[in-house]
């Protein structure tokens, strides 16, 4: 991990943002190239929210790009570029909470605030035995209470990455490692033989799967229509091919002509489906419909977006998509 041995505090707050909900492998290319066009604080900051999502492009949970960006700009107009270094003034930065803040301070600034993720959750409700849903709030708000009672005082960031590997490394989800744990001759579950039932996790709801109609326009000169997503909603700031859910009862292609006509207030024939994928959110699922389509009426206008924009399909890959459009544009590219 190229920010295990950091020490630099700008770099270690981006490592941990990125982190959030992000496996390390994923997260590590994406770190490099981040630091690599954004070495300072600095820098980030004076930069273009498009730059950033750009940089961001394909890891995910865009939120945390833009409230990176954002507490940036707090961090050098209100801080002189430092990051504050107490639990209580880092979270108030935009997109800290307080596992966030926890490592943040303890790794950067040597302060001893417990962290508490799923790998530490992992680790202490099988070294103490907590059998309750370690979904619920009481649950990790006692496992919370445990940690911050271990927590060295000297060597607080240490502890609390030691405490995460050993949950990553070797207490892992299923068929842990005991015989090479430190702490297995004092672990509960283990003694118990309770290490397949601890933690226990109530069942998750069946996520939802929606059908999404979206529409490629061209226009005379082959360039395609683009729109930006609002800045409120879901993948703000990125830009996609106008389109929207499926209502119940309506097929596809009428979605599509709805949902343009809705969102661009131009009426559109769409007579050819381009492609069709699936693609999995935290949340929920979707199958993305791309229809080719033709203009019958209306000029478009940004009714429902920040700003449209007609666009070469060479040049695609200079705006940051979602990964679902992502397949689409390059495919796209392909297309005479």
């Amino acid at each position: 991990m190229p920010w295990r041995d950091e020490l630099e505090p700008y770099k270690i707050w981006v490592s941990e943002i990125m982190l959030q909900q992000t496996r390390v492998d994923q997260a590590t290319p994406y770190f490099n190239h981040f630091i690599s066009l954004f070495p300072s604080v600095y820098d980030l900051a004076k930069a273009s929210q498009q730059e950033v999502l750009k940089a961001w492009e394909g890891l995910g949970y865009y939120s945390r790009a833009r409230n990176l960006h954002y507490a940036a700009k707090t961090v050098v107009k209100e801080y002189g570029g430092r990051l504050p270094e107490t639990y209580d003034e880092i979270i108030k930065l935009k997109g800290i909470g307080p596992y966030t803040a926890a490592a943040v301070t303890s790794i950067a600034f040597n302060k001893p605030n417990a962290v508490v993720d799923g790998n530490v959750i992992r680790v202490l409700s099988r070294y103490y035995g907590i059998e309750d849903d370690v979904r619920s709030t009481k649950t990790r708000n006692k496992i919370q209470e445990f940690a911050n009672r271990l927590i060295d005082e000297e060597r607080p960031g240490d502890f609390n990455q030691a405490l995460m590997e050993l949950g990553s490394v070797v207490c892992s989800p299923t068929s842990p490692k005991c015989t090479q744990c430190p702490v297995q001759a004092s672990c509960i579950a283990a003694g118990t033989a309770k290490t397949e039932v601890i933690p226990y996790k109530s069942p998750t709801k069946k996520k939802p799967h929606k059908h999404i109609g979206v529409g490629i326009i061209e226009d005379e000169d082959g360039k395609v229509l683009i729109a930006l997503r609002p800045e409120d909603v879901m993948l703000g700031g990125l830009w996609e091919f106008p389109g929207g859910k499926q209502k119940e009862g309506e097929e596809i292609q009428q979605t599509v002509e709805r949902e343009l006509k809705e969102e661009l207030g131009i009426e559109v024939k769409a007579y050819r489906e381009f492609m069709s994928f699936k693609h999995v959110y935290s949340h929920f699922s979707i199958t993305m419909h791309a229809w080719l389509c033709k203009l019958i009426s209306g000029t478009p206008s940004a009714n429902a977006s920040q700003e449209i924009r007609w666009v070469e399909k060479s040049e695609l890959e200079q705006y940051p998509f979602p990964k679902a459009n992502k397949t689409l544009t390059q495919k796209l590219k392909k297309k005479r």
